[in-house]
């Protein structure tokens, strides 16, 4: 289906797409399948690593407040880190890996219709049909005739994606280690913990080790971009789940039995980090050839032209949360600890939408292969749709569970009042988290990725003009309103585009798809 734009008129704002088919939210159609069957599988493995965090916390905060907030220093420093170098290059990898495969498909279905024809001309006209077919075959691109017969006589998938997505992820895992590890001084100062400070010497030690892990964090990743273009979710839930199992069964032989304290946590993820690692590459490799025939098969530019709008992007959207542990860590150990768990819990039961957000990202940009403007629109809204009832759900669960259940993570009286303080924004935020989480693959699917960095560096600017001003006034309230303002903004900024028919929905304007 083509896009025309011939009827488009400036006034038409096309804001009932949200509520697009809204009756079939919970109705088990063929969308809805593919959906869930993307969307779970993934949902499990990104909250899996947060939850094997969470229980790393509760292991730590038996050993004080104080090696508690040094950790959760050292994490949002290894974060933010991590997130700078590889959250665009796992985004464009899902992206160009689910374009490639469908034009893949679509080559492969045209080529097996072009030999029947060829085989039934054959015997009919010999001649005649061979002339036509040499000329038929000499109009077709080159490129979509080689991953064809590559993907023939190699027996796997031809993706020139996943080899670049793994070179990179390997080379960016190698710089962040030793930038980690070179500046980890420079970066806790930056964070707050100054020399002297208590928290000084258990967060260098933690950051330190925990910088060791980070080519098989980037090369994991990176890997996991590659499964879900390929609409495969599960073996990333696999490889997760059994890393962080052995994470959290190293965690207390480390921590206590071997009385290595924070060190001994950040060794244990480290290792569970690169059995994540094997157990992927194994699997990925049975799959895809990730030998490609020459360098020239790599596209390390159409990476660079596209990474450097994400990763603009993802240095906004880090470095306010990254803005916010660090005005917390000012506030004093306690208020720093509580916050270390509320934000944990907050990104953890949020990031539960970015299984949504996933399905979306690899169905939307197989639909934009094949240019199929009403799956690609029907797709947007009910994972929109999906996303808000499950930010619903999450704030009463959420909310009532970090209230009774914050003693899980600390005994400490005055924790535990700055978490109880914190327990209303972190359930509140629940739906608008969510539909911000989703809007993000949604953009992405429709590799709509020059916006999503603009929009995100004004949405960051009043973000941090709101948690300089309103810290200042109110402290540590005051570090979770701007919070709440940061998510709105992201939120909104995703309803505008979409909303409005600009960018890749231009198409929105021109049919009536409501």
């Amino acid at each position: 289906m083509d896009v025309d734009d011939t009827d488009a008129r400036p006034s038409d704002f096309p804001l009932f797409v949200f509520f697009k088919d809204v009756r079939n939210l919970f109705k088990w159609d063929p969308l809805g399948t593919e959906i869930l069957q993307i969307a779970l599988p993934a949902a499990l493995a990104l909250a899996a690593d947060p939850v094997a965090s969470l229980i790393d916390t509760v292991f730590i905060g038996h050993l004080g407040p104080v090696e508690l907030a040094a950790v959760g220093v050292s994490i949002a420093i290894f974060n933010q880190a991590s997130k700078i170098t590889i959250y665009p290059l796992v985004s464009i990898t899902t992206s160009f890996v689910a374009e490639e495969e469908t034009e893949n498909k679509i080559t492969e279905k045209h080529e097996a219709t072009k030999t029947c024809i060829s085989e039934d001309s054959e015997t009919q006209h010999d001649d005649t049909a061979f002339g036509e077919e040499l000329q038929e075959a000499s109009s077709t691109p080159f490129t979509s005739v080689k991953k064809l017969d590559y993907r023939k006589v190699g027996g796997k998938r031809h993706i020139p994606s996943a080899s670049t997505a793994l070179v990179l992820g390997g080379i960016l895992g190698l710089l962040q280690t030793i930038f980690l590890i070179f500046g980890s001084d420079t970066l806790l100062g930056i964070m707050g913990v100054k020399h002297g400070s208590p928290m000084i010497s258990p967060a260098h030690k933690y950051l330190t080790i925990r910088s060791l892990g980070a080519p098989a964090v980037l090369l994991s990743l990176a890997m996991q971009g590659v499964f879900r273009g390929l609409k495969d979710t599960k073996t990333p839930l696999y490889a997760t789940v059994a890393a962080d199992g052995a994470n959290i069964i190293l965690d207390p032989i480390f921590i206590f039995a071997c009385h290595l304290g924070v060190s001994g946590a950040a060794i244990a993820h480290v290792m569970s980090q690169y059995l994540m690692a094997f157990i992927l590459l194994w699997n990925l490799t049975k799959q895809v050839d990730l030998l490609p025939p020459s360098l020239k098969d790599l596209q390390f530019g159409r990476f660079l032209k596209n990474g450097f709008y994400l990763f603009t992007r993802v240095i906004a959207v880090t470095f306010c949360v990254t803005l916010a542990a660090s005005l917390a860590a000012r506030l004093g150990a306690t208020p720093m600890a509580a916050f270390q768990i509320c934000l944990q819990v907050w990104l953890t039961s949020s990031l539960l939408a970015d299984g949504l957000a996933i399905a979306g990202q690899a169905i939307l940009a197989c639909a934009f292969a094949e240019k199929d403007y009403e799956k690609a629109t029907a797709a947007a809204a009910r994972v929109l749709q999906m996303g808000f009832i499950l930010g619903l759900g999450l704030a009463v669960v959420v909310g009532a569970g970090l209230q009774f259940g914050a003693g899980v993570f600390t005994t400490d009286v005055n924790v535990l009042h700055y978490i109880s303080i914190g327990v209303p924004f972190v359930a509140a935020t629940q739906p608008i988290n969510s539909l911000s989480f989703v809007f993000d693959g949604v953009n992405f699917g429709a590799s709509d990725f020059a916006y999503s960095a603009y929009s995100m560096v004004l949405v960051a600017v009043g973000s941090i003009a709101s948690l300089f001003l309103l810290s200042r006034s109110y402290g540590f309230v005051g570090i979770w309103i701007a919070l709440t303002i940061y998510m709105a903004l992201r939120t909104f900024a995703g309803i505008w585009r979409m909303g409005t028919g600009t960018g890749p929905w231009r198409f929105l304007k021109s049919k009536t798809y409501f």
